[in-house]
C-alpha cells in the first residue's frame, strides 16, 4: 500500500510532505513515488499515540482477565487515535495477578484494534498510606521472587512495575528487576533522599507525577521535586485538567522539555461511558455528571475517564506546544518502555500505526500496523 501526498511530522517530529509505502504492517519506505496510490492530501498525519499506564476504557478492565475486556479496551483506543497500549494492572492478590499478566501474554488482540504492547504492574509492593485507590488488603513488600514468578507468567511482557521504595528493603529488587522491565516510582511516601537512592538503583520513570505520592516544597524536594530534578527520569502526566491543574503542567513541561514527558490516561472501565457506577480493583468507583475522573465513594480521586488523544488537545489548549505535546504522546512513552525502535513515531521500519486528523485535529482514519481501524 502507498499513501500518496502525506502531511506528517517525522521521525524528528517536523512537518514533511511525501509518500508512505507500507508492507506486512510496516512503513518500508518514506519519499516520492511514481506508483499510485490513496491521495492523503487534505489530512495531517499523527504517528499513533501510546498509552502506558491504562487500566480500561469501555466497560473493560485489565485487571477482569478476560479476552472479552481486553477486545473492549483495544477498540475503544483505536477509535480515540491510541494504537499501542500497556494494560495495567490493580494492587492485588498474586493468584489473581497470575491470571492476569497470563490472559495479556496470550491476547492476541483484534485486527483493527490497538495493540497490547506490555503489561504495568501498578504495585502490589506500594506504600499504604499512599495507597490512593488501592486495595490497602493487598499491599505488601516486594520480593524479587514474586516479580520474578509474574514476569515468567506475563511471556516476559511486563514492562513497568510501580513500587515505593521506602516501603520495603528495595536495593536488591530494584537492581534486579531494572534489568528486566522499567521501575517506576509511585504511591509513596519517599523523602527526597529515599527517592535519589532508588534512581541510584536504576529507578526511571514517575507514576502519575504529583498524585498518590510525596509534594516539593521549598525545605524538602520530596519525590517530586527529586525526580523533576534528575535528567535520567521519565515522568508519566494524567492532562485531564483535574489531576493536575493547568498552571502546574505548564511549569512541569518547562522543567521536563521536549522528551521526559509521558502522557498517560490512567483510565478505568468507565472511560467513555458516561456517568455510572464501576468497579475499579473491587472497590466502587463513582463518574458524576461533567466530572474529570472517577472516585471512591469518600472522594479520593480513583482513576481518569480520559484518553490519550483528549488530553494531547487539552495540552495544546493548555499552552503547551504542538511538538512537545506530541512527543510526550508517542515516541516518550515508548521509549519508557523499551519500543521506541518499533513504535511511536513515523518512520521505515516502524510499525505503520498512523493518525489521520483534519486541520481542526479531528480523528478521521487510524491505521494500526497498516489496517484501517
Amino acid at each position: 500500500m502507498i499513501l500518496k501526498n502525506v502531511c506528517f511530522y517525522n521521525e524528528v517530529f517536523e512537518k514533511e510532505v511525501a509518500d508512505i509505502k507500507i508492507e506486512n504492517g510496516k512503513i518500508t519506505e518514506i519519499g516520492i513515488f511514481d506508483e499510485d496510490g490513496r491521495d492523503m492530501s487534505g489530512f495531517i498525519a499523527l504517528p499513533g499515540f501510546v498509552d502506558i499506564h491504562i487500566h480500561g476504557g469501555a466497560g473493560g478492565d485489565f485487571s477482569d482477565a478476560s479476552k472479552e475486556s481486553l477486545d473492549k479496551i483495544s477498540a475503544y483506543l483505536a477509535k480515540n487515535g491510541v494504537t499501542s497500549f500497556c494494560g495495567t494492572s490493580m494492587t492485588l492478590d498474586n493468584d489473581t495477578l497470575t491470571a492476569i499478566v497470563k490472559c495479556g501474554r496470550e491476547y492476541q488482540g483484534n485486527e483493527a484494534g490497538a495493540k497490547l504492547v506490555g503489561i504495568n504492574l501498578e504495585g502490589p509492593f506500594i506504600s499504604y498510606d499512599k495507597k490512593g485507590a488501592q486495595n490497602g488488603a493487598f499491599v505488601r513488600k516486594g520480593t524479587v521472587d514474586e516479580f520474578n514468578q509474574l514476569f515468567e507468567d506475563s511471556g516476559e511482557i511486563v514492562k513497568l512495575i510501580t513500587i515505593a521504595p521506602e516501603a520495603f528493603e528495595s536495593e536488591e529488587f530494584i537492581k534486579s528487576v531494572s534489568k528486566k522491565c522499567t521501575v517506576a516510582i509511585g504511591h509513596t511516601s519517599a523523602n527526597s533522599a529515599q527517592t535519589q537512592k532508588a534512581i541510584d538503583f536504576g529507578a526511571a520513570h514517575t507514576t502519575h507525577l504529583y498524585n498518590a505520592m510525596t509534594g516539593m516544597t521549598h525545605r524538602e524536594a520530596g519525590v517530586a521535586g527529586t525526580v523533576l530534578d534528575c535528567e535520567n527520569v521519565t515522568c508519566e502526566l494524567i492532562c485531564d485538567g483535574g489531576h493536575i491543574c493547568p498552571a502546574v503542567l505548564r511549569n512541569t513541561f518547562k522543567i521536563l522539555g521536549e522528551n521526559r514527558a509521558c502522557v498517560v490516561s490512567d483510565s478505568m472501565r468507565g472511560a467513555g461511558l458516561g456517568a455510572g457506577e464501576f468497579d475499579l480493583g473491587g472497590q466502587k468507583t463513582f463518574v458524576y455528571e461533567n466530572g474529570k475522573y472517577a472516585v471512591l465513594a469518600d472522594g479520593t480521586i480513583a482513576a481518569s475517564i480520559t484518553n490519550v488523544f483528549a488530553e494531547f488537545r487539552n495540552l495544546l489548549e493548555f499552552g503547551i506546544d504542538f511538538k512537545t505535546a506530541l512527543k510526550s504522546c508517542t515516541i516518550n512513552p515508548a521509549s519508557a518502555i523499551g519500543l521506541d525502535d518499533e513504535i511511536g513515531s513515523i518512520a521505515p521500519n516502524k510499525a505503520a500505526d498512523i493518525i489521520f486528523v483534519d486541520e481542526d485535529l479531528n480523528i478521521k482514519e487510524v491505521y494500526i500496523n497498516g489496517i484501517l481501524a
